[in-house]
This record gives C-alpha cells, structure tokens and sequence, in this order.
C-alpha cells in the first residue's frame, strides 16, 4: 500500500496537540470467489475464478506528544477513518465478472516516532490498530446490510454470509516505515 499526509502544527504555543489529514491506497484479498458468487449471484460451479480487490482508506488524526523512552518526537495519535473496499471476482470461462462494494466509518489509533535526519526531513515509524464499523455491502443486484435490511438476498444469505465471503475491512493493523518533509 501507499500512504500520504498533511499536518499542520504550532496552532498557539500553549496547545501541544496536531492534526492530521491522510489517505492511502491498499491492495488487499478480496474474499473467497466462489462464496461470494453463491451469496450475492447464484450456485454456478463454471469457470475459473480470480480475484482482486482495493481499499481507499482517509484518516483524520489528532497528535500528541509523549515522553517515550529517550525520543524526542514520539506521538499518540487517534481518530476518524472513512474507508472504501471494492473486490473484483472473475470467473474465466464462466461468463461472470462482478464487484462488490462497501463502504464504511470507523476509528483509529496507535504510536507515531520521528528520528531526524536534518532540519526538515524525518524517518516516521508508525503502528497501530483501525476498527471498522460493518456496513452495507452491495453486488450485482444484491445488497446485505447489518441491520437485515437486504435488497434481493440469494436463498437464505444474510449479512454474516456475505461477510464471510468478502475480504472487507474490519479490524486492520498498521505498520508504516516512511519519511516526512517539513515545509
């Protein structure tokens, strides 16, 4: 995946907290094919499956600093998340090709540490945990909602089959090597 940030800092001397505005992209497994070809369109067993799938991710972060250790730039972060999955399943052969789609809010959070390399550029090491709250998924002609309220379920699919079978974000760890460039 790939990430970039924004952040804006020294709102007043006395108010040590920052803010920050993300987005990034991941590629990511999109679910089991044929699961997700029985819940959302039918129980055709042709072809050959394959399967991608993406999640848009925005953040927005409140920073604060924190005496960790001998570091001197050391944050816990925490806030919104927005995110937005798309799976691809194929079915070579078989004359099936659909997406599936959710989108969903959440929270996160976890531990920021900047080493610095000069004045302005700085190696990040990030780590931390994004819940996502369930919602709706939607497919062909098929929608599943947490709250039961689906739009032409197959037989007796319900929220929890299709969540089963799609490969959406729920509970994410982060893990981030990179760089920042002070203006």
């Amino acid at each position: 995946g790939i990430q970039a940030n924004g952040m804006v800092s020294n709102f007043t001397p006395s108010f040590p907290v920052m803010a920050r505005l993300g987005i990034s992209y991941v590629s990511v497994d999109a679910g089991r094919p044929l699961d997700a070809r029985r819940v959302f369109i039918n129980d055709a067993t042709n072809g050959v499956p394959e399967e991608n799938g993406r999640v848009w991710e925005f953040s927005l972060d409140v920073l604060y600093p924190v005496g960790l250790l001998s570091l001197q730039q050391a944050y816990v972060f925490g806030g919104l998340r927005h995110s937005r999955f798309s799976g691809n399943f194929k079915f070579v052969g078989g004359n099936e090709d659909f997406d599936i789609k959710s989108n969903h809010w959440g929270l996160g959070g976890g531990l920021e540490i900047y080493f610095p390399v000069n004045r302005r550029f700085d190696m990040v090491l990030n780590g931390g945990f994004n819940y996502l709250f369930s919602g709706r998924m939607t497919g062909h002609d098929t929608s599943y909602s947490p709250d039961g309220d689906d739009v032409n379920p197959r037989q007796d699919y319900n929220y929890s089959d299709a969540d089963a079978a799609v490969g959406q974000p729920k509970l994410e760890p982060q893990f981030m090597l990179g760089f920042s460039y002070s203006l």
